[in-house]
């Protein structure tokens, strides 16, 4: 009998005041799917998978939800957590990024990324990684 502790990624879980909207920026962007899980909780999923039986995104009703303000400012509220993003192509995916409703934030610092807020202000970025991209070890959708 195997005493091991097992844990593995189940999600990573972003506080919203529209859970459901969120998600369906989410899945739009990475051509992904969403399920509606009630009133409070969306989860984005990769396609074909069910959702916990791969790593996906929550979405979680926080009616006091406030985005956080980017680049940091004392006293404001700051950014706990961000997603990266590789991409083959960073224009065309700033593009689809935009497309789907995240906006571009006013201030980068490299051209190999781009800082991007989603419709609920969580900032992300899309960072240019082809090489990433097409290697075989690279598991996620």
């Amino acid at each position: 009998m195997d005493d091991e502790v097992t844990i593995k990624m189940y999600s990573l879980t972003l506080d919203c005041r529209k859970p459901h909207d969120l998600a369906g920026f989410y899945a739009a962007l990475l051509k992904w799917e969403a399920v509606i899980l009630d009133n409070e909780w969306a989860c984005v999923c990769a396609p074909g998978t069910q959702q916990g039986a791969y790593p996906g995104l929550l979405f979680q009703l926080n009616s006091d939800y406030e985005p956080p303000v980017w680049p940091e400012e004392p006293g404001a509220q700051q950014q706990m957590a961000h997603i990266d993003f590789a991409v083959n192509d960073l224009e065309k995916a700033v593009r689809h990024a935009v497309d789907c409703g995240a906006a571009i934030a006013e201030t980068q610092f490299s051209t190999d990324w781009r800082v991007m807020f989603d419709p609920a202000g969580h900032p992300f970025c899309l960072c240019q990684m082809k090489s990433i991209i097409e290697s075989p070890h690279f598991a996620l959708l």
